[in-house]
């Protein structure tokens, strides 16, 4: 079960990195993708970064 809301949570990380990189390359109207690039591979470190943790240091309860 926990292993489950890992994946769910880096899920939910890296899609809301995905469209919030969308979304400013329109706002900005972008010829390239700069900030879906970098938002989604911010996101996938973040994702990484949290899930690792969980692994190496699970949380008490």
């Amino acid at each position: 079960m926990k292993y489950t809301q890992i994946g769910f949570q880096m899920a939910i990380i890296i899609t809301l990195g995905v469209f919030g990189g969308k979304k400013l390359d329109a706002y900005f109207q972008l010829q390239a993708p700069v900030f879906t690039i970098i938002l989604s591979l911010l996101s996938i470190a973040i994702a990484l970064y949290l899930a690792l943790k969980d692994f190496i240091f699970p949380p008490r309860n």
